[in-house]
């Protein structure tokens, strides 16, 4: 899973100082279903969310450079990560094509994510969990947008009225938020509206834009460049739909089903950072935003560059 918003584990640190008087320790791991399920684990204190630790005992972990990536991360270098050892699944039960496609030539797992490590200067303190190789994606400038790390920044920026944010704006010249909004805290934020107000007139509410809009403007001023920050946002109308399989099976926002399957984000509603008071309803506007438009703006795959580093890290 991607690892917890900024905002939900200062609110979990903030509970467990209230309750306990101090800092209640959080660790993390990170596998898969076929890592069965843990191939790296904290087995040290961490301040933040997305620490993923290190390998566990007999586990090797492959990290590939990804091309370009240092000067567009924050200067560390993001790795795809590939996965061996006992407790990785042999391959699909009749299903050899799946099996070929899952292995690289040396047997490593390819999951498909992207990693960095916490301290380049100190690799004990282990690596961070940094999104999904296949969702990452170019605007027309060229600049690659590392969705993972935004999100979970956007989340953060637009607490709390945000539940979730799908990152866009594949081959475009700007990035846009697709929010899957928390409707409890907008409906908050729209306390002059009755409880039983449709979801889009507490959308469109003056008080729940301005917060928006407030995310929006503060990570661009924190930004780094275009890659970094959105020009437009959205709210959707509707949940994610797990039938659609907009929900993973681990319970996570699948962003290329969610981009596939909303073409045109009929039934949203938008601001922008042109103009604070260009709030509007979308509702029925399809294809009038292309930012957010047509089924094939799917991330493509980043291209890597040959050079391999083995990362065997066995002591708890």
């Amino acid at each position: 899973m991607p690892p917890m918003p900024l905002s939900l584990w200062a609110r979990l640190e903030k509970f467990g100082i209230e309750e306990t008087g101090r800092r209640v320790p959080m660790t993390s791991a990170w596998g898969s279903t076929e890592t069965a399920p843990m191939a790296t684990a904290v087995h040290y204190d961490i301040d933040k969310a997305g620490v993923i630790g290190n390998p566990a005992p007999d586990t090797t972990l492959r990290l590939i450079p990804i091309l370009n990536s240092a000067g567009e991360s924050g200067g560390k270098t993001k790795y795809e990560i590939r996965v061996k050892g006992p407790n990785v699944t042999p391959g699909y039960s009749k299903r050899d094509d799946l099996t070929r496609e899952a292995f690289d030539e040396e047997g490593f797992y390819k999951i498909g994510d992207a990693v960095r490590f916490a301290d380049e200067s100190d690799f004990a303190k282990g690596i961070e969990f940094a999104g999904r190789v296949s969702e990452e994606f170019k605007l027309t400038s060229g600049t690659w947008v590392h969705t993972g790390a935004l999100r979970v920044k956007a989340i953060a920026a637009l607490a709390p009225a945000s539940h979730d944010i799908v990152v866009t704006g594949h081959g475009r010249e700007a990035i846009c938020f697709m929010i899957f909004p928390n409707m409890p805290a907008c409906r908050k934020l729209a306390h002059d509206l009755p409880e039983d107000a449709l979801p889009e007139s507490v959308l469109a509410r003056e008080a729940v834009t301005a917060l928006a809009y407030k995310g929006l403007r503060a990570l661009r001023n924190d930004s780094g460049g275009s890659s970094t920050y959105a020009t437009h946002a959205l709210f959707l109308l509707e949940p994610p739909n797990i039938h659609a399989g907009e929900i993973t099976d681990k319970g996570y926002i699948n962003q290329r089903a969610v981009l596939a399957r909303r073409d045109g984000a009929s039934g949203a509603t938008a601001c922008s950072l042109s103009g604070r008071r260009r709030y509007r309803s979308l509702t029925g506007a399809r294809g009038r935003h292309d930012f957010v438009t047509g089924a094939g703006l799917i991330p493509r795959r980043r291209g890597i560059r040959p050079g391999i580093w083995r990362y065997t890290y066995s002591t708890f």
